[in-house]
């Protein structure tokens, strides 16, 4: 079939059905939901035999829904309805959630449900759950609503009863430091971590909170600053304290969009003097007992008492046998200079360490995005800041690449986009979960690319594939990549099971007796292609053009960084999405086939479903 994909935004669940509906063969187009007289244009120029809303902000027009079939998803389960069910259930500590695929119609959230799925809704932030559980639920209920409006044979059911929720605004999510408990405090930023955030007062400004992390030692006057710790600051609140990794301006009148930012980045000189808390690097017995090595950070410290109540680090390594995991965890999978000289600093310590494996990855979510925009952005002068951050993601793959003496593997849990996809190719193999998505490429950005892109992609998919990766700029799905050499390894298993999944494979793998032989095979063949190219070489070629652009105020690579941290609306749908990409092989039109074919069968390590 022909499916038209529309949506307020590319984010990462349309990219996700994006990439899931042309592995299963159909041919897909993507247009923003912009203006009603834009959207109903173009659909009437795409002709599609269906379309899907993935993630909207307004109405489908009723010209567009009457003429053709609409599904939309919505982040709910059935009967819920309005524009932040995510949001209400994380406020109010939902443990279950669901997904409701419907039918789009006059009125909001109300249309016949065409599919639904129920998922868990663990204790993390909103975007966090929603790439995670919610993206697995999304999918699995938007491939069974594809299935049957093929068929051509199902009648999709009517709501009967519906509760409409209003727009969760920021009176619901004021936080009253004085009165308010740690749990709700955790609870109220989570909800908002990626999108509002949590409008407060702070050091005499208004700024929007993103993100929360429990603080289980630190006490202080409620509302008080206690500490820093990797660009967050620590807060106290009525019975403990919180970390806030990162904070946004609020917008002035007739002024730019702030930028979020970590946090003691966006105060600066606002900041009173703070200690400077590292977190442990080497977590403890009770974190490797629960696969844990970032995230709250349970039991960072072991005392006489038994563990040390919880805190939050980005940055945590733990062993198991001979295996090392050193794991990383970024807001939003941005990695500023300071992150990348941190990470690097941890790795090189990992490899100082007696294993013969070492996984790099956390434990869900992001892998990395490369380069951190944001904080380029904001700096005083945005190349030179381009340049440093490109250099210090330059210097973490290298030491990835040239690491010899113990296997890496890039543990992938969630997406990867840029450099960061180009990090987890530095290693030798790649696991990745089912559910991840890949965007292997640069241009969007106006960049040619680093971080020894032009050594890792073409030695894994060849030259030819490479460069249309690079070309087409299209986000790939966790088993798109391993067909075409990106991925080694898929793991179908929930986001919050695949640490522990990770974690046995490479423990297996460490104990086989022909690890050892491997490394060493390894070794001499980094031998060999240093002797053809040396990787200096790859690198002083890749960073000649990177630093071209940075250092040309006239590059679209500024306009086009400065657009999408302060999110400024696009005026038309991106050519390379409103074009029509075929599927992977033909599909039939649903008057031709009782069903949508399954996938290819996958190279896959074993674990339990998802949502």
């Amino acid at each position: 079939m022909h499916i038209l994909l529309v949506a307020s935004a590319f984010n990462s669940l349309t990219q996700r059905v994006h990439a899931e509906l042309r592995d299963r063969g159909h041919s897909v187009a993507v247009e923003l939901a912009l203006p009603a007289t834009v959207l109903t244009e173009a659909v009437g120029r795409h002709a599609p035999d269906l379309v899907l809303a993935t993630m909207l902000k307004t109405a489908i027009p009723e010209e567009v829904f009457s003429a053709h079939v609409c599904l939309v998803v919505h982040p709910g389960p059935v009967g819920d309805r309005g524009p932040s069910s995510l949001d209400w259930a994380l406020t109010e500590g939902a443990t279950r959630w669901g997904v409701t695929v419907l039918q789009a119609a006059a009125e909001l959230d109300a249309g016949d449900v065409w599919a639904t799925a129920e998922c868990p809704l663990p204790p993390v932030g909103k975007s966090d759950a929603y790439r995670g559980e919610i993206a697995d639920a999304a999918l699995a209920a938007v491939l069974t609503a594809v299935d049957r409006f093929a068929s051509g044979a199902y009648t999709p059911q009517p709501q009967h009863t519906g509760r409409a929720r209003p727009y969760l605004r920021q009176e619901h999510r004021r936080i009253d430091w004085h009165t308010d408990t740690t749990d709700r405090v955790v609870r109220v930023l989570r909800a908002a971590d990626s999108r509002p955030g949590v409008l407060d007062e702070l050091l005499g400004a208004s700024w929007y909170l993103h993100g929360g992390h429990p603080e289980g030692r630190l006490r202080g006057r409620p509302g008080e600053l206690l500490a820093t710790r990797a660009g967050a600051i620590c807060r106290a609140t009525a019975d403990g304290a919180v970390w806030i990794p990162e904070l946004r301006a609020r917008r002035l009148p007739g002024g730019p969009a702030p930028v979020k930012l970590p946090a003691t980045v966006a105060l600066g000189d606002r900041l009173p003097p703070l200690p400077e808390l590292p977190a442990p690097l080497f977590a403890t017995a009770a974190d490797q007992d629960h696969g844990d090595s970032h995230g709250d950070g349970e039991g960072l410290d072991v005392g006489p008492g038994g563990p040390a109540p919880a805190t939050w680090s980005d940055i945590a390594y733990r062993e198991e046998g001979a295996a090392g995991f050193l794991s990383f965890s970024f807001p939003g999978g941005a990695m500023s200079t300071e992150q990348c000289r941190r990470l690097l600093a941890a790795y090189r310590t990992a490899c100082s360490r007696p294993t013969s494996v070492l996984v790099l990855g956390g434990a869900r979510d992001f892998f990395s995005n490369g380069i951190h925009l944001g904080v380029i952005e904001a700096a005083a002068d945005p190349a030179e800041e381009s340049w440093a951050n490109i250099n210090a993601m330059d210097d973490l793959v290298e030491a990835v690449l040239t690491t010899t003496d113990r296997l890496v593997v890039a543990a992938v849990a969630g997406n990867a986009a840029a450099g960061g996809a180009m990090l987890a190719l530095a290693a030798d193999e790649v696991w990745c979960r089912s559910g991840a998505v890949l965007n292997p490429h640069y241009r969007l950005m106006g960049l040619y690319g680093s971080e020894y892109w032009t050594y890792t992609l073409p030695r894994r998919t060849g030259t030819g594939v490479a460069e249309r990766l690079m070309a087409e700029a299209l986000p790939l799905s966790a088993e798109g990549a391993r067909r075409l050499g990106l991925v080694d390894r898929t793991i179908a298993c929930a986001p919050q099971e695949f640490a522990g999944e990770a974690a046995r494979l490479a423990v297996r793998l460490a104990d086989w007796p022909a690890t050892q032989s491997r490394i060493a095979g390894k070794k001499a063949r980094r031998g060999v292609d240093e002797a053809v190219k040396p990787l200096a070489a790859y690198r002083e070629a890749e960073l000649a053009r990177m630093r071209e652009v940075f250092f040309d105020p006239g590059a679209p690579y500024h306009a086009l960084r400065r657009a999408f941290v302060r999110k400024e609306p696009l005026r038309q749908t991106p050519p390379h999405l409103a074009r029509t990409t075929p599927g992977r092989r033909a599909a039939t039109l649903p008057a031709r086939r009782p069903g949508v074919t399954g996938s290819a069968e996958q190279r896959r390590a074993p674990g339990p479903a998802g949502c």
